[in-house]
C-alpha cells in the first residue's frame, strides 16, 4: 500500500519547503540528544501543537526504527491495526515501514491484526512524521493505531513489543501520539492533565487507565501511552521526564475551550 498523506495542508503545510522551515521554527537546535525508551508528542495542527512536539522531539536521539502507536479517531478498521507492508508519502519525502520489525511484533500478540483501513483517513500517527524525518531522515517505522480498550488488551500489545525489541538488534523508539484534555476550561484542562501526567511521570500504566477513566478525563492517546508505558517499564524504563507542556490557549489566547499537549520522554 501507498499511503498517502490525509491531513497535509491541514494540520501541516503540504509543500517540502514551508513544511520543512514550520518543523526548523519548532526545533531546539542547541539540545543535548539523549538516549530514550519511549516519548508522548502530540497531534494537533501544527500552530497550536507544533511547539510541545518540537520540544520533545529535539532532545531524542531518534534512532533508525520508530514504533508509532497512534489512537483511532476515525471509527475506521480493526481496533489493533498494524501495518507490515507499504509507504507513508509525505511532502518530505517517502517513510517506509520495517516489514521485519512489525511482524515480530504482531507475531508476539494476540490483538494486533494487519490492517490498513485504521490508517488511511487517521491524522494523529500521520503528523508525527515530519518531525522525525527533520531529525532523522533515514527512520523506518511500524504504524499501529489503536482503538480504546482495557489494561488486559494494552499488556498484550505492551509486552508484545517489548519482546520484539529483546530479539531485535537495533534500538527502537516507541512514539505514543496523544494530546490531553480537549475543550474545557485552562484551569480545569491543566488540573486534569497534572493527575494524568504524575501517573506517567511514576511508570504506572494501570494508575495512568485508572485515573483517565475516574476522572473523565478526555485524553485520546491513553490507550498508545498505556501500551509504551508497559513496554518501556518491560525493557528497564527507570524515569519519565516532562519536557514541556501547553495549552491552545497558549497561542489562541482563548482559555475558555483548550485542548492540552504534553511532551514527555521515557529513559
Amino acid at each position: 500500500m501507498i499511503r498517502k498523506p490525509a491531513v497535509a495542508n491541514q494540520f501541516y503545510p503540504g509543500d517540502k519547503k514551508n513544511l520543512t522551515k514550520e518543523i526548523e521554527s519548532y526545533a531546539i537546535k542547541e539540545e543535548k540528544k539523549e538516549e530514550v525508551l519511549g516519548l508522548i508528542a502530540p497531534h494537533a495542527g501544527y500552530m497550536y501543537s507544533g511547539r510541545v512536539a518540537g520540544s520533545v522531539y529535539s532532545v531524542v536521539n531518534i534512532p533508525d526504527n520508530v514504533v508509532i502507536i497512534c489512537p483511532n479517531h476515525t471509527g475506521m478498521g480493526s481496533n489493533a491495526a498494524i501495518m507490515s507492508e507499504g509507504v507513508w508519502q509525505m511532502p518530505t519525502g517517502d517513510v517506509g515501514i520495517n516489514s521485519q520489525l512489525s511482524r515480530l511484533i504482531k507475531d508476539q500478540s494476540k490483538n494486533l491484526e494487519e490492517d490498513e483501513q485504521a490508517h488511511v483517513r487517521e491524522h494523529s500517527l500521520e503528523v508525527q512524521l515530519p518531525f522525525l524525518q527533520y531529525f532523522n531522515p533515514n527512520f523506518q517505522m511500524v504504524p499501529i493505531c489503536l482503538a480504546g480498550r482495557d489494561l488486559k488488551f494494552c499488556q498484550d500489545i505492551g509486552l508484545a513489543l517489548a519482546r520484539a525489541r529483546k530479539e531485535f538488534s537495533q534500538p527502537i523508539l516507541i512514539v505514543a501520539s496523544s494530546d490531553m484534555t480537549h475543550y474545557e476550561s485552562q484551569q480545569s484542562a491543566k488540573r486534569k492533565d497534572e493527575m494524568a501526567i504524575e501517573k506517567i511521570l511514576s511508570l504506572d500504566p494501570p494508575g495512568l487507565l485508572e485515573t483517565v477513566r475516574r476522572e473523565n478525563i478526555s485524553m485520546c492517546g491513553v490507550i498508545p501511552t498505556t501500551v509504551m508505558l508497559i513496554a518501556c517499564k518491560e525493557l528497564g524504563a527507570k524515569e519519565a521526564r516532562l519536557v514541556k507542556y501547553a495549552t491552545s490557549g497558549d497561542v489562541s489566547g482563548d482559555y475558555d475551550q483548550v485542548v492540552g499537549y504534553a511532551g514527555i520522554i521515557v529513559k
